[in-house]
């Protein structure tokens, strides 16, 4: 019987080395909990027999129970380095059809080819769903829904005006060639560039070249400087010129002072196919507020009314779980809140490896919240919650379980001795 009760506590420090080796092996695993194996002892016991009598019959290991104590949070770069301080789990959800919902504590979340959020496994990050003013819809385990990142908004807008206002040098030269060549910078003054869009949203270069046709006047000394004179400006479009009508130039003009005269309001320029070929486009410009002085060329305001689609630069998630892209057009979406999911006996959740459970009738079913709830912990953006696991305190009891199993071990041999005794016993 002897032999069976120490057999028995050999396989139960087995257990618990083998328990506390797993703990220590994923020390530096994210998002792991570490489990504690626990036994109980075994009495053979029967109505003929009186408690005084009873003896145990060794021990046998009753649960491996994980212990759901928080890790430590670690500082990260990535902005969908996602923690939970406190009560939850991220919910994530395979991209098979008909998969069911997992959950996890490791929140070191990724974007993939397809531009989910997911993390290691390929799991999809699941949020709550919100509408196109960036309400949420609802906050159910219903409504959850895979966290993508679209890499493109806004709707795109043809520039129709633009408005530049310059400062003239009044100083300057007329250009040594006469003719006009935009490929010979010899043949103009200045020049400035402005991005203007098509109606695809596709950006293009207008470029305006700015050239001197009458020399400055000189004035005596001592009187007022004039600064009046004429200039051409030549605007493309790419390659394209654009023609006011059928001249390839505007005319600006400027008075003694160097204020502008000429031209009045805005120059409409003739229609032009841009090199994307996705719709013929007309642009008027505006030259108000120019003006011509004795000091070096500048550019003072360049505006114009064509909208880019926006390309995703960013994306950050607040305190309250709401995930937020940025794109280049300026546009900020929200694209829905990161659900929480709590449990009421998180222990009884099915381990499935990778740091990751799924639900089961001892958990009790997953209840929906979010970051900031009541009884929900938060979430922390730019942290990633390492392993719970005290090497010390595994390190202690892995030297209990070994002396455990060595203790058992002698009672064994030391059974085994006893039966070898009687066994050479002679008559």
């Amino acid at each position: 019987m002897s032999f069976y009760t120490s057999l028995s506590g050999l396989k139960s420090a087995q257990n618990d080395m083998a328990s506390i080796s797993h703990n220590l092996a994923n020390v530096a695993t994210s998002g792991f909990k570490k489990s504690r194996a626990e036994f109980a002892d075994v009495i053979a016991s029967n109505f003929t027999r009186s408690p005084t009598q009873m003896i145990g019959s060794g021990s046998v290991m009753k649960a491996n129970r994980q212990q759901f104590s928080e890790g430590s949070m670690i500082q990260s770069s990535g902005a969908l380095d996602l923690a939970v301080s406190g009560d939850g789990f991220f919910a994530v959800k395979n991209a098979g059809v008909g998969s069911g919902v997992n959950y996890t504590r490791s929140g070191a979340f990724r974007v993939d080819a397809d531009q989910y959020v997911t993390d290691k496994q390929g799991n999809r990050l699941q949020i709550y769903r919100v509408d196109g003013s960036g309400n949420l819809i609802g906050s159910t385990m219903g409504s959850l829904t895979d966290l993508r990142l679209p890499p493109a908004a806004g709707d795109a807008k043809a520039t129709t005006a633009v408005a530049l206002a310059v400062n003239i040098n009044a100083k300057a030269s007329v250009p040594a060639t006469a003719g006009f060549d935009r490929f010979d910078a010899t043949s103009y003054n200045q020049s400035t560039t402005t991005t203007v869009y098509d109606a695809g949203g596709n950006p293009m270069a207008m470029t305006s070249y700015f050239k001197r046709t009458t020399p400055p006047v000189d004035t005596v000394p001592g009187a007022p400087a004039d600064l009046s004179g004429e200039w051409s400006v030549y605007s493309f479009i790419g390659d394209q010129p654009l023609l006011a009508g059928t001249d390839p130039s505007v005319t600006m003009t400027f008075d003694t002072s160097g204020a502008l005269t000429a031209p009045a309001g805005t120059t409409t320029f003739a229609s032009f196919m841009p090199a994307s070929g996705v719709a013929e486009q007309q642009l008027t410009l505006s030259l108000a507020g120019s003006g011509s002085q004795a000091t070096p060329f500048r550019v003072g305001n360049q505006t114009q009314d064509g909208i880019a689609i926006g390309e995703l630069q960013g994306v950050t998630v607040d305190d309250r779980g709401l995930v937020k892209a940025s794109y280049s057009n300026g546009e900020v979406k929200t694209l829905g809140q990161v659900a929480l999911i709590q449990f009421a006996n998180p222990a009884g959740l099915r381990q499935l490896g990778d740091s990751t459970w799924s639900a089961t009738g001892v958990s009790g079913q997953p209840v929906a919240g979010a970051s900031g709830d009541s009884g929900s912990g938060s979430i922390k953006s730019g942290m990633i919650e390492g392993s719970n696991v005290d090497i010390t305190e595994e390190l202690v009891g892995l030297i209990a379980a070994q002396r455990s199993f060595q203790a058992n071990a002698k009672a064994l041999d030391t059974a085994g001795q006893i039966s070898e005794s009687i066994l050479n016993i002679r008559s």
